[in-house]
């Protein structure tokens, strides 16, 4: 069973080198004490591809460039270890995929990957297409030459990632291959990349259909049976999360963030409040990842926009437009059309600059993220209170890449004598080592004030943040002895 603690988020590659680099930094202080897992971010083959490894070429290898699963089993003997498996699509560079592009019907690929007559035997309406739930503009096919015919197939996000049909008895083999590989390394998580879109039903949206929900349950049977629990990643309206919550595992909070971002910034904790009220609690809570910060997922529901969302448009709009300020503009630069950025539902811009690089306000952030429900994850970049990194923007013009920085071993080193740093690595180790956390959960909203507590039968541990300052005031007790702070920055908790 997954540890009540948190998790580091982190690409092997930009944070410590390879996977012998980030087990040797996870071992060491002050990370040894903050986290007690470690989500890592695609490391197969190749993980530097078009989609920084979401575009496996072979998902069930280690990229020799960052080591092996052997490797990956020394991290999980020290902690929990999440991996991502990407069930919706390969790389373009798949030898599956290549040799079905050669020979068409003689290839045993043949059928393992969608296409147009494949998903619409029958045909396709203008309305069936335009029907098909897509996070980017445009349509998801993409034309290519298979066995001299011109065909088009189905490429939910980019040309190089090619959408596979689940059902598909070689597409099944290829996933539980998956399983048995990350399972045997010793992997505790799994996190379904993209499932959301894995299933293509005619005259749906073809996103989180029944079809949808039932190959998610079908597929966390099959991880469970591995001793592997399973994380849902999807982003999308707030109540298809609380569905999707009672039928997993984990499910990730997508909410939290900008509605953490819209409370500090306006003082009202009410639509935070009405999340707190009805989110699932077996989730996995997040402020920041590889992706933007999620827009969406607070938003009216993008496939029925009569289904109002947590925050009406012009509040969500504000909230926006405040991040872009706060960040100095450079977000800007890196989210809708910009920056060759497709991602239309989210911001790209490091929390910390998503605050206005405030001390003060990002561990008020942090601490209420630590006090809400599930199990937390900080960002790499995030851990070390990050600036969006306009170099590499402009190296590369992805958007994301502005919060997907690489770090030296120096910079890291130095990143760490920071003292909002050294201040979030003490409340990380603060709320992976106390035991309230196993506790009950409370909380109340009072003008500008938000409270939340926990209480269990040796430990407690009470938040206090005020919403329009972002003053905070924590409380705890532990082993008989009290604690309080009234200053996350200067007097961080020491349990």
């Amino acid at each position: 069973m997954v540890r009540n603690g948190v998790q580091l988020i982190t690409y092997a590659d930009r944070l410590a080198g390879d996977l012998p680099g980030l087990r040797a930094l996870l071992t060491a202080e002050p990370w040894a004490s903050a986290f007690t897992g470690v989500h890592v971010l695609p490391f197969f083959t190749p993980f530097d591809g078009a989609d920084a490894g979401f575009d496996p070429v072979d998902h069930t290898q280690v990229d020799p460039r960052l080591g092996t699963w052997g490797d990956l089993g020394a991290i999980a003997a020290d902690g929990d270890v999440m991996v991502d498996i990407i069930v919706n699509h390969v790389s373009s560079d798949s030898a599956d995929f290549r040799d079905w592009l050669e020979r068409g019907a003689s290839s045993p690929a043949d059928g393992m990957f969608l296409t147009l007559s494949s998903v619409f035997p029958d045909g396709a309406t203008e309305a069936d297409l335009a029907g098909v739930y897509r996070p980017r503009p445009g349509l998801p096919l993409s034309p290519y030459t298979v066995a001299g015919e011109k065909r088009l197939v189905w490429t939910t996000f980019t040309p190089q990632q090619i959408d596979i049909d689940v059902t598909h008895p070689r597409a099944r083999a290829y996933l539980e291959a998956i399983l048995d590989a990350v399972g045997g390394a010793g992997a505790t998580m799994v996190r379904l990349d993209a499932v959301g879109y894995a299933v293509k039903t005619p005259g749906t949206t073809s996103f989180m259909t029944p079809e949808t929900f039932a190959f998610i349950d079908e597929f966390t049977g099959l991880a469970r049976a591995r001793g592997v629990e399973v994380l849902v990643e999807v982003h999308s309206y707030y109540r298809r999360q609380i569905e999707i919550g009672r039928s997993v595992d984990r499910v990730y909070d997508f909410a939290l963030p900008p509605l953490i971002l819209d409370a500090l910034a306006t003082g009202d904790g009410g639509a935070l409040a009405a999340w707190l009220e009805v989110r699932p609690a077996n989730a996995v809570t997040v402020l920041d990842t590889h992706d933007g910060i999620g827009v969406i997922d607070v938003g009216a529901d993008q496939t029925a926009p009569d289904a109002p969302g947590l925050l009406p448009p012009d509040r969500l709009d504000a909230l926006v437009e405040r991040i872009h300020e706060a960040s100095g503009d450079t977000s800007r630069l890196a989210t809708g059309a910009a920056a060759s950025n497709l991602d239309l539902y989210q911001v790209n811009c490091t929390f910390y600059d998503a605050l206005g690089a405030a001390d003060h306000s990002y561990l008020a952030a942090r601490a209420i993220q630590f006090f809400t429900p599930g199990i937390p994850q900080v960002y790499y970049v995030g851990a070390l209170a990050g600036r969006n990194d306009l170099e590499l923007l402009k190296a590369t013009g992805v958007g994301r890449d502005i919060n997907r920085a690489y770090y030296t071993p120096g910079e890291v080193a130095a990143e760490l004598e920071r003292p909002v740093v050294r201040a979030l690595m003490a409340l990380c180790a603060f709320r992976s080592g106390l035991p309230a956390f196993d506790g009950e959960f409370s909380y109340s909203v009072s003008g500008t004030t938000l409270t939340m507590k926990w209480v269990a039968a040796q430990a407690s541990a009470t938040l206090v943040v005020a919403l329009d300052t972002h003053a905070v005031v924590l409380e705890w007790e532990h082993d008989g002895a009290v604690g309080w702070t009234k200053d996350l920055l200067e007097d961080p908790p020491v349990l």
